[in-house]
């Protein structure tokens, strides 16, 4: 991406892509939504396959994703983002396709959608923002709500005996044998923010493979829901979320398999 020179002679040493429209975005101040979305957008444009997306948001926070991405976009039920992707990506193979959804979203009502497109293999990228709440509809529990987290329905914190463990959903995508890249990043500081565009980045080059599903989870905070400052919210993050959801690589393809 070719970088501008102000009329000043002054650098510019960063500009909004033109795959992000002019829409302020509504996420609360701190929430990683925003810096997700700007990523997918950024890459997007680097790789010049504007006209050739298609993204696909359910019920949740993202559920204006449309109004943000200036790209094809298309709505889908709560949960039913990654079925939606599979209909989209097969009628139109040459399409970049992709969900982006929550973990309320991805790993309640929609576990079933999830698990099986990628056992299938569905040649799509599935986004995952996972801040263990339910953001948008008043911060209830949700599967990957860490034990003794305190939410709107779990006053005490969450009890295994009574509401089961945390679901590390991206850990069972990634023994799936349709998955082909899996990963877990975050957006909370400049050095994450560089890994997940990079993954981003990935996945979309990989699409291009027709092996498999790509998955990149985003481990976010929620400050409006956890009831915390962005500050707060991203240092209880990085004590209690990373030890529960590590950063990394789940899963990358073998260097012969990857080859087109």
């Amino acid at each position: 991406m070719e970088i501008p020179v102000a009329t000043n002679g002054m650098e510019v040493v960063y500009r909004k892509p033109s795959t992000l429209t002019e829409t302020p975005f509504h996420y609360c101040p701190g929430c990683g939504h925003g810096v997700a979305h700007r990523l997918l957008m950024e890459v997007v444009e680097e790789m010049g396959i504007q006209e050739k997306t298609i993204g696909v948001a359910p019920v949740g926070c993202s559920v204006f994703a449309y109004h943000y991405m200036n790209i094809d976009m298309q709505e889908a039920a709560h949960g039913r983002a990654c079925a939606v992707a599979t209909g989209i990506k097969r009628v139109m193979p040459d399409r970049f396709v992709f969900s982006y959804q929550g973990d309320g979203d991805l790993a309640a009502i929609g576990t079933g959608e999830t698990i099986h497109t990628v056992n299938r293999g569905e040649n799509i990228l599935v986004v995952f923002i996972n801040n263990a709440i339910y953001g948008m509809t008043g911060g209830q529990m949700a599967p990957t709500t860490l034990l003794g987290m305190v939410t709107s329905t779990t006053p005490y914190g969450r009890e295994q005996p009574v509401m089961g463990f945390p679901l590390k959903i991206t850990d069972l995508i990634a023994q799936l044998p349709g998955s082909y890249y899996v990963t877990r990043q975050a957006v909370h500081t400049p050095a994450t923010v560089r890994k997940t565009k990079k993954a981003f980045r990935t996945a979309f080059e990989y699409q291009q493979h027709k092996k498999g599903t790509c998955f990149v989870e985003v481990v976010s905070n929620c400050p409006s829901g956890w009831k915390m400052t962005p500050v707060e919210s991203n240092e209880w993050m990085e004590k209690n979320m990373f030890p529960a959801y590590p950063l990394g690589d789940l899963k990358v393809p073998h260097p012969i398999l990857s080859q087109v």
